[in-house]
């Protein structure tokens, strides 16, 4: 099993450098995002290189991210995304942490339709942040990381949350859209007159779910309130599960998702689980199909990333 990588900047690696992934055809406002904190950053903090790159493949940010953390000492890697694109992002961060290359820092430029981390780690404005960061007026922050691994030889981690099931599925249909209360519940139910359980095997026993999430935040899709007091730094994570119980119990138990009325476990220790048959394991929205007959691990990996917000 794999440690969590530690990239905080050390003494002698301030911040020293940003650079902006974007994806030049995305229909969101990541580009002019981008174009935008480039300004203001020149503005802000003149002697702090900004640097703008494009993708130009699914996973490319990543593999951008990577790089210039393996190339330069104390560089802030910035995602103009949403949650998927910052998943890439913080991966190749942490897997530049993992194969030496320290110092490295991830954040987010809220730009797409799913901006959960965001939201939930109520950031000011980046440039802000990084402004009073480059300036000495502030130091980087701590997060905690979700890894999954799923007995490949190469864990993932998340920064938001791990879901099997509905949960995530209809959290992705509610964050396309800007909802009143019936939109929301229209779409909520399309999604759940579709949906099939799943079962998993946890604790020695067959469990047939609707619902699996293990969070680092405290809200998905701008309404599903998880937990009142958690937060992305505790070293701990919330786990949601609902079992099957049928069509009217699962739209009852979403709701009061929605709600936070429905109960969940924090803990600190790993959850496993294991898939009986094949399933999309969403991890910050971003899905990974699992083969059936695999354990899944999730563990906490305490302040494993360094960010500024």
């Amino acid at each position: 099993m794999s440690s969590g990588p530690d990239s905080t900047p050390g003494p002698d690696d301030p911040l020293q450098r940003v650079v902006v992934v974007l994806n030049p055809n995305s229909t969101g406002d990541g580009p002019d995002n981008a174009r935008a904190l480039r300004e203001e950053l020149a503005r802000r903090a003149p002697g702090l290189p900004v640097e703008l790159v494009e993708t130009q493949h699914a996973g490319h940010a990543e593999e951008l991210a990577r790089e210039h953390v393996a190339r330069h000492r104390g560089v802030l890697v910035v995602s103009a995304s949403g949650d998927g694109g910052y998943h890439e992002v913080v991966n190749g961060v942490v897997a530049a942490g993992r194969a030496g290359h320290r110092g490295g820092m991830a954040a987010v430029l809220p730009s797409g339709n799913a901006n959960d981390h965001a939201t939930a780690t109520h950031q000011r404005p980046l440039a802000e942040a990084v402004a009073a960061v480059a300036g000495g007026g502030a130091r980087p922050e701590r997060m905690d990381l979700l890894e999954v691994d799923t007995g490949d030889g190469d864990p993932r981690v998340a920064h938001s949350y791990v879901g099997v099931g509905i949960s995530p599925v209809a959290a992705a249909a509610l964050n396309e859209h800007d909802l009143d209360a019936v939109k929301e519940t229209v779409l909520v139910v399309k999604a759940f007159w579709k949906y099939r359980p799943m079962t998993i095997g946890h604790q020695g026993r067959d469990v047939a779910i609707d619902s699996l999430v293990l969070a680092n935040i405290d809200r998905m899709a701008k309404y599903a309130q998880i937990s009142d007091d958690s937060t992305p730094d505790d070293g701990r994570f919330e786990v949601l599960l609902i079992e099957h119980r049928g069509k009217l119990r699962l739209l009852a138990e979403f709701l009061r998702v929605v709600h936070g009325k429905h109960p969940v476990q924090s803990r600190s220790e790993p959850y496993e689980f294991v898939t009986r048959n094949p399933m999309p394991l969403q991890l910050d929205g971003e899905v990974h199909p699992v083969r059936g007959g695999v354990t899944v691990r999730v563990r906490c990996l305490p302040l494993a990333l360094t960010t500024v917000r």
